[in-house]
């Protein structure tokens, strides 16, 4: 049966406005799950066409997790995706670590190769080329896993080298919580999520792309030898505001006929409580 989560992309609003949201939506039990993203800039374009200005407010991923854990008891949280570049992987493995246990347990580590060219510039962060991007990612998730879960951790590739590394104290999830990959490259992404992780994110996609693509991850993991059902998998569907809670409930019905395990209601506009309700309403009653 699929489950339903919200993504509260983090600007243009107070801090209270998104508080007041993952509240209801942790009262609510059609939810299983909150997402936010990592960005430093406000994000517009076709996948957030009602955002505003995109030189707007932004809050950061990773502080507005760690208080929205203390705000919320029963949802898992995450962000979707964290960009590997913008923190060294030892410092997110303890971020995450620490973050699961304030949770209880409750956290999902979204992880993706970065891609915002614009705000990576202006931080002075460097992000490089695709295939520098895809290497270092894979190299850094490698890096999370293993410090979360082993006792030392030693690494020395390209990117990142550790030496004789502790993470303690590890996380309340073992062996370690949930690893999800966002991302649809063929190539080097979906190769990735077959060797690492435990959750996939497919994105924006109709059900026809998201079974071609799902497709193709069924293949990563049958030359690794993985059972792929071992993946749970998301994707995103648009949430305009006012949209007809019923053709939202219809859209991630036939996301879930596909075998999508948990569709991503992800707001194009600013957090809504009164939206949150009715929409939990709509898919109570499926």
């Amino acid at each position: 049966m699929v489950e339903y989560a919200i993504k509260t992309p983090p600007q243009h609003a107070t801090w209270q406005e998104f508080l007041d949201v993952w509240r209801v939506t942790d009262e609510c039990q059609a939810y299983a799950q909150a997402w936010n993203f990592d960005h430093f800039y406000s994000l517009g374009g076709s996948m957030y066409p009602r955002s505003g200005d995109p030189y707007g407010p932004c809050l950061e991923s990773w502080t507005m997790l760690a208080a929205l854990a203390q705000a919320t008891s029963r949802i898992r949280i995450g962000c979707m995706v964290n960009a590997m570049h913008y923190r060294h992987p030892g410092v997110t493995a303890r971020m995450a670590a620490t973050l699961d246990i304030i949770s209880g347990g409750r956290l999902d580590l979204g992880l993706g190769a970065g891609w915002h060219v614009e705000e990576s510039a202006a931080y002075g962060i460097e992000l490089g080329t695709v295939t520098d991007r895809l290497d270092r990612f894979e190299e850094g998730v490698e890096v999370i896993v293993r410090l979360l879960s082993q006792e030392v951790t030693d690494f020395d590739g390209r990117f990142y080298r550790i030496t004789d590394a502790r993470c303690e104290p590890k996380g309340i999830q073992r062996p370690h919580p949930p690893v999800l990959i966002g991302g649809g490259g063929r190539t080097r992404t979906l190769g990735i999520v077959a060797k690492w992780a435990q959750k996939w994110d497919g994105g924006f996609r109709s059900v026809s792309e998201w079974q071609d693509t799902n497709e193709a991850l069924v293949g990563h993991c049958e030359a690794l030898g993985r059972d792929p059902s071992e993946i749970f998998r998301t994707v995103h569907v648009g949430w305009e505001p006012g949209a007809d809670p019923t053709r939202l409930g219809d859209e991630a019905a036939a996301f879930g006929e596909a075998g999508v395990d948990q569709v991503i209601f992800n707001m194009q506009g600013p957090p809504s409580t009164t939206e949150v309700e009715k929409l939990g309403v709509e898919l109570s009653g499926r």
